[in-house]
């Protein structure tokens, strides 16, 4: 048989976590996320509409779209095991980062994580910010300003909705199909390839260093409730401006801050992502082919 030969009955080979990888496992892998970033994009525009997308109506049928496609996003992963009989103890829902083992973990080391990256910009925001500390909390703590968070579709958009399905599909279900061919350290920066093609209109601003991050979380963490909440706040902070920092009255504060947030994030990028503490090793890890750093202590 031809070398690469991607016939049925060389993929049924069943193939165990840490062994050899088969002849056509990248090519399914690959063809898998493909469809599946193009079908979630595609989702979005099925509606016909003249309005905005920011528009209350776009957006709920939006809403619809991208969440019937990631209720089924778990369908390509089981579908994919099949077709290459790649075989774990874990189970498919373990794969993609729902369990219970390591969740405390996984949700506080992460975000706290992404946090110290943000020094700077959370410096500037608490500069400029006319309320006390006392007045944030309450506010925080106030059912009505949830309520209205809430009720405003662009914030159920950018907080809830956009990172649980966008890291669902492109980090959740991607890295399983990605682990067991390319490894972990060339999976996690081939995940962004995808979220970029699928998002072609937006390309240099969704490759950036941020998907990669998350992709690294997710498979040290093994959870997708880490990523998500990181995504979340991502989009709350907005890209760092660092050019409004350069004009501010305090701005030596507020670049220091900058600097040292990003020397903490490598400072601690490694301890905070050990997988001896969300669960050792992580369900997905023990789809590579090879032992990796990425996955083992």
């Amino acid at each position: 048989m031809m070398e690469g030969d991607f016939s049925p009955h060389r993929l049924t080979e069943p193939m165990q976590s840490g062994s050899a990888v088969p002849d056509g496992l990248c090519w399914v892998s690959v063809l898998s996320c493909l469809l599946l970033a193009c079908s979630y994009v595609g989702s979005l525009y099925v509606w016909k509409s003249d309005l905005p997308r920011d528009h209350p109506t776009v957006i709920k049928r939006r809403f619809t779209s991208v969440l019937v496609v990631s209720g089924l996003s778990p369908l390509f992963v089981w579908a994919w095991r099949e077709l290459t009989a790649v075989r774990t103890s874990a189970s498919l829902l373990a794969l993609m980062g729902i369990r219970l083992e390591g969740i405390v973990p996984a949700i506080v080391f992460p975000l706290l994580l992404t946090m110290v990256l943000f020094l700077g910009p959370l410096m500037q925001l608490a500069i400029d910010c006319p309320w006390t500390f006392t007045d944030g909390v309450k506010v925080a703590l106030d059912p009505c300003f949830w309520s209205l968070c809430v009720s405003d579709m662009r914030w159920l958009r950018n907080q809830v909705v956009a990172p649980l399905t966008e890291e669902l599909v492109f980090r959740a279900c991607m890295l399983p199909m990605l682990v067991p061919c390319a490894g972990p350290a060339t999976a996690i920066f081939t995940c962004p390839l995808f979220f970029g093609v699928a998002h072609f209109h937006h390309v240099i601003e969704l490759l950036r260093f941020r998907q990669g991050t998350l992709a690294g979380i997710f498979l040290s963490a093994g959870h997708l409730m880490g990523p998500v909440l990181c995504h979340s706040f991502c989009n709350y902070m907005g890209f760092p401006a660092v050019s409004t920092a350069l004009e501010h009255p305090q701005r030596l504060t507020i670049l220091c801050s900058y600097l040292l947030g990003v020397l903490l994030f490598l400072f601690f990028l490694f301890p905070f992502t050990d997988p001896s503490f969300y669960g050792f090793p992580t369900p997905v890890c023990t789809l590579a082919p090879s032992a990796s750093s990425l996955c083992f202590s």
